[in-house]
Parts: C-alpha cells; structure tokens; sequence
C-alpha cells in the first residue's frame, strides 16, 4: 500500500517500548487498509512527500541529450554522465554532501553510481555521487532541462519555444 497523508499523532505504549503513531489518508485508502489490518507484521516506511516529476521531463531531456549527441559525435550516454556532471545534483545527507575518496588508480566507472571529482592530492580523489535524474523532484528535473536546453540552443539544436517549456513546466508542477 503506497498512499499520500500526514503524521497526526504520536504516542508511547503503556510499557513505553514502542511508539504508536497515527496518520491521516484519503479516504480511497480504506480498502487497502481493510485488506492488511489482520496482518501480525508490516514492513513500514514512511518519506518526505515531494511532487513526482511528469514522465514527459524525462523523455524531453533524452530528446535533447540525443540531438546533442548526433550534432557533438558521442552517445547519449556519455552526454547524459556529462550533463550530470556539469548541472546534476549531489546527493546530500544531513552531515553535508555525500563524498567518498579513493586511491587514484581506481577506476570510477567501475563504480556503481554517478560521480564528480571534487578534489584529490597525489595518492588519492575525493568525489561528490550525483543523483541519476530519475531520482529527481520536479524543481531539481526542471534546473536540469533547463541547462540541457541552454547547450542544445548553443549547438544550433531546435528547442521548445520559452511558452512550451513554461507551460511544461507548471506542468510539472514548478
């Protein structure tokens, strides 16, 4: 069950070794709550609601990323890791930005994830991860196409016009 709500209450048991918590959801969800409330055990999880990016985001930005990589001789893939690293965003974490160092002979790509160096010394680099833009929220989809579409414009490529992307966009809920 996947539902949207907000935390309405929490409280302690009366051996105060567990918390009970309460929410409020839509009352579509009653039938999904029906079917699982006999259940002994639930895997819970519970994340920040953020809007969901419309599909159309991405399949225009891989529009983009493909003329580029025809106009610049490259695959899409490799213009869309050098998207990333110009205009992606990093992941962060509630200490900062999420950073690893490594020895300088290791090979990132054999590393799963998107990363950008971000500084080193002789024996060793230090890189940001990027979020791949699948992970994306709307604004953060938005920043990206918008940078996609600046490079497209500046190699000669057809965009949509100011008007479509704005009304893309509000589509998208920026």
């Amino acid at each position: 069950m996947e539902t949207i709500g907000k935390l309405t209450g929490a409280s302690r048991t009366f051996d105060k070794k567990h918390i009970i918590l309460t929410f409020e959801v839509d009352g579509v969800s009653r039938q999904l709550i029906d079917s699982i409330k006999t259940e002994d055990r639930l895997r819970i999880k519970v994340v920040k609601y953020r809007e969901k990016r419309s599909l159309d985001a991405n399949a225009y930005a891989w529009v983009l990323m493909t003329k580029i990589s025809d106009v610049v001789s490259s695959s899409k893939e490799e213009i869309y890791e050098e998207m990333l690293q110009r205009y992606g965003t990093c992941y962060e974490d509630e200490n900062g930005f999420v950073t690893i160092t490594v020895k300088k002979s290791v090979d990132m790509s054999k590393i799963e994830g998107h990363w950008k160096l971000c500084g080193g010394n002789d024996k060793f680099n230090s890189y940001l991860m990027i979020k791949g833009s699948s992970e994306y929220d709307t604004a953060e989809m938005s920043r990206f196409i918008d940078h996609i579409v600046q490079e497209a414009q500046e190699l000669g490529i057809e965009t949509a016009t100011p008007d479509e992307l704005e009304r893309m966009k509000q589509e998208w809920g920026v």
